[in-house]
């Protein structure tokens, strides 16, 4: 694939880790690579903060009574898990860790086009972090994680002002991030890269990339309305005040939806390289897949108002975006049907990273159908705030996302680290992950179907059996997201040597050191095949 000179001496496998000990090495970098591993240690901070909050509810609903906790602290948990997880885990979680990690060593570049805004863009995150950690402490903000309005605006007592900023400063740290990935993208492709040869993970990349520099700042203008309504009584929002509570829901959803595909574009471009490594063969319909990827950004721009069929909107509207999301679905559908199709009659190997991405393909095919059935006015009205809904968002959100994420981790490690873990291991919390998926948010489904409002700590007692076995669910999830931190410490501390490339796998990230040099490459590589070129395993269409 490529013509790449690569010396691959101890120093410069050792650079990332070895190349400065002290802080002040790692908070002034404007490496790449290690401002991605700087991502991955305070996402890996909120995610576990998050998962407590998700913890602590799950506790509280093996309770019908739910006498663990009071309403209004519930309230505040569960506003807690969804602004962390959302907007400091899901969002940046693949983008921020293995996008700033690999797109440039996968486009044959010496860093990102703005080192030093992609370091600012790490501050921002951090101070957005403290100012919703700050909410927390004290006392929490109880409005549920869309800040729906009038409540957010005149009748909530708690700190709503401070996880707003949060949230709000968190945005600039999106586009940035979005923005020096596509200069990156443009500009800085090597030598015989044209667009046709940009590996899928780039192309969700870039897809990602633009829905964040246009629908982020939405977010933000509507955050800043939030602000001047509850700070100064202006009346934007509160019907008392001659506001339209609607209008908030059309600006924040307008963000909210596109932002779905802030989280599932790259996690779809991550789970096309570990298809194309498992199979050993070139992904099915390249092109097809390159522009199902522009088209679901595009068209989700087009589909908020599914979100707010029983909201007061026109009948004529809901029949419109219900008819969008419908239409949504088909690139979807595109890019599942062609995974299988490179799967059919290619050599696969089920190593951990295949077995997260068989696992995406699974979740995310359940959540997407699902989704469907919401998309479906009659449907939706009877199934919206149920726990049906959570349930889908958490399949395509979690499931779909956390799974590709993992996954991505898993098969970039020996990169990343230039040590190999335990597989066998990793192979067993990828299966438990799965299970234990499934066992959570599965009878949600059928709680949902049955009526269960969500966001409620107490309910009839015929939702408890459901509840009970959600929350084992749980508990066997939470063990899945702990072992890859105790195997993964342990390959750092006494894991093989992984080698430049222990996948064979193509790419030009696979073409030098692991980890990589200082500057990604020696010499700068020329690219003369297109991506995913396992010859001895092609077949001919």
């Amino acid at each position: 694939m490529t013509d790449v000179f690569v010396r691959d001496s101890p120093l410069r496998r050792s650079y990332l880790w070895q190349g400065g000990h002290t802080l002040r090495s790692w908070l002034l970098s404007t490496d790449h690579k290690r401002i991605a591993l700087l991502y991955a240690a305070s996402i890996t901070l909120f995610f576990f903060l998050g998962a407590v909050a998700a913890a602590l509810m799950r506790l509280t609903l093996i309770d019908p009574q739910g006498r663990l906790m009071s309403a209004e602290t519930y309230n505040k948990t569960f506003t807690f898990h969804g602004v962390v997880m959302v907007w400091f885990f899901l969002i940046p979680s693949i983008p921020a860790t293995l996008g700033n990690f690999l797109v440039p060593l996968m486009v044959g570049a010496r860093d990102l086009a703005f080192p030093r805004l992609n370091l600012f863009s790490w501050y921002l995150y951090m101070v957005g972090g403290l100012f919703t950690i700050a909410c927390l402490l004290l006392g929490g903000v109880d409005t549920g994680w869309t800040f729906y309005t009038p409540f957010s605006t005149m009748f909530s007592d708690s700190h709503v002002i401070l996880a707003v900023v949060g949230v709000f400063v968190v945005g600039f740290s999106s586009i940035l991030t979005g923005l020096n990935f596509i200069v990156t993208i443009h500009t800085m492709r090597a030598p015989g890269m044209h667009w046709y040869r940009l590996p899928l993970f780039i192309w969700g990349i870039y897809a990602t990339s633009i829905v964040m520099m246009l629908a982020t700042p939405v977010l933000a203008m509507t955050l800043c309305l939030i602000g001047l309504e509850r700070l100064f009584g202006v009346g934007i929002f509160d019907p008392s005040l001659g506001g339209d509570p609607v209008l908030f829901q059309h600006f924040f959803w307008f963000y909210s939806h596109p932002a779905v595909y802030i989280m599932i574009l790259p996690a779809m471009g991550v789970v096309s390289e570990l298809i194309c490594c498992g199979a050993r063969r070139r992904i099915f319909g390249y092109r097809f897949m390159t522009w199902s990827l522009l088209g679901i950004a595009f068209i989700g721009f087009l589909v908020w108002g599914h979100h707010m069929f029983v909201a007061g909107q026109s009948m004529y509207a809901s029949m419109a975006f219900s008819i969008l999301s419908f239409i949504v679905a088909v690139p979807s559908a595109i890019k599942v049907f062609n995974w299988v199709s490179t799967l059919y009659r290619g050599t696969i190997d089920f190593h951990a990273p295949m077995l997260y991405a068989l696992g995406f393909i699974g979740l995310f095919m359940l959540g997407g159908l699902t989704g469907l059935f919401l998309a479906a006015v009659a449907l939706d009205v009877n199934l919206t705030d149920t726990y049906f809904v959570v349930a889908h968002f958490h399949y395509i959100m979690v499931g779909g996302s956390v799974m590709a994420y993992l996954g991505g981790i898993h098969f970039w490690w020996p990169k990343i680290t230039g040590r190999l873990y335990s597989e066998r291991m990793a192979q067993l919390a990828a299966v438990l992950m799965f299970i234990g998926f499934n066992l959570t948010f599965f009878p949600q489904y059928l709680l949902g179907y049955m009526g269960m409002p969500r966001r409620y700590h107490q309910y009839p007692p015929q939702f408890h059996a459901l509840n009970v076995l959600s929350s084992i669910g749980a508990v066997v999830l939470a063990i899945s997201y702990l072992m890859p931190l105790f195997y993964f410490a342990r390959s750092l501390r006494s894991g093989a040597s992984a080698g430049p490339n222990p996948w064979q796998a193509a790419g030009l990230e696979w073409m030098t050191s692991s980890p990589p040099p200082e500057h990604n490459f020696v010499e700068t590589p020329v690219v003369t095949e297109g991506p995913y070129a396992y010859h001895e395993h092609e077949e001919q269409a």
